[in-house]
């Protein structure tokens, strides 16, 4: 396992649900904010509801 592997290290994750409620982790990331700024360029908010920022271990989850 790498350094940027370790989920300690990067526990913000972004999933995408489809219409199925089938989720796909994106990326994940550092911090909270650089996950949203990510999410921010994936298009018009229309488009964006499909996808999540969540903290990995089951805690915090904010749809973007």
């Amino acid at each position: 396992m790498g350094a940027g592997d370790s989920g300690a290290a990067r526990p913000w994750v972004i999933v995408r649900e489809d219409g199925n409620g089938n989720r796909y982790r994106v990326g994940s990331y550092a911090t909270r904010d650089e996950a949203e700024r990510v999410v921010s360029r994936f298009g018009p908010a229309e488009q964006r509801q499909i996808y999540r920022v969540e903290r990995t271990g089951g805690g915090d989850a904010n749809s973007v």
